[in-house]
């Protein structure tokens, strides 16, 4: 096999995201939600292969015709924001004017974000929160907070997206990685988990999910208040 076509291979895989999103986007219009985020699950893991493998085979420069960036934030802004939103919002856990408040602030918020080009650090790490929804609405179906804490949440989240606050990437952040590269690995079992039993309240994969969901919010905060130590 040619490194052109191993490149332009990783390209086409990073397509397949796109078919788990309209897929994720059936299931939500049908109020599967359970079967919604297995689908969203399966595109966040495509995601966190396809970068990876975009290095290793150079598609840059073996397969330049197709943009990779370009696909994956195309991909990235439905997976990430725009079906989570409307999952939120069609859900019921934010009723009446806060559910239009939630959809209008993520999608408007994310749509700057995404193409933000400030939106990493030095270290690969992102500058603000990195528009994740997907991942906090699947923890917030699972735990059903009460509405006023998850419209807080939304709308913090939403302002930290454009402040001076640094978020982990788990592969790319040098920084723990030891740690923050098996912690996205427990967060995507865990969140298929909890998905594939339809957020059952008494499984147990609620409470990995919070754990490792805390760290991943929480690991490049804690960073910039710590400084890395050399020698």
């Amino acid at each position: 096999m040619t490194r052109e076509i191993k490149a332009l291979s990783v390209h086409l895989f990073t397509a397949t995201g796109i078919v788990f999103a309209m897929l994720a986007m059936l299931a939500a219009a049908d109020e599967q939600w359970g079967m919604m985020f297995v689908w969203l699950v399966v595109a966040f893991a495509v995601d966190g292969a396809d970068g990876p493998l975009a290095r290793k085979y150079e598609v840059d420069k073996y397969a330049p015709r197709f943009d990779g960036n370009l696909l994956d934030m195309i991909i990235d802004f439905i997976t990430y924001a725009f079906i989570p939103a409307f999952a939120l919002f069609k859900s019921g856990l934010l009723p009446g004017w806060t559910g239009w408040a939630a959809i209008i602030v993520i999608t408007f918020a994310s749509a700057m974000y995404f193409c933000d080009r400030s939106m990493k650090t030095e270290d690969k790490s992102f500058r603000g929160f990195p528009g994740c929804w997907n991942m906090l609405v699947l923890v917030l179906f699972a735990t059903s907070p009460p509405f006023w804490f998850t419209l807080g949440l939304v709308t913090v989240l939403a302002v930290a997206m454009f402040l001076p606050l640094k978020f982990i990437h788990p592969v790319r952040t040098k920084r723990w990685r030891a740690i923050s590269l098996p912690m996205i690995f427990i967060w995507t079992f865990f969140a298929g988990w909890a998905a594939w039993v339809d957020f059952h309240p008494e499984s147990w994969a609620h409470w990995g999910l919070v754990i490792s969901s805390v760290y991943l919010l929480g690991a490049g905060v804690v960073q910039q208040i710590v400084p890395e130590r050399r020698g």
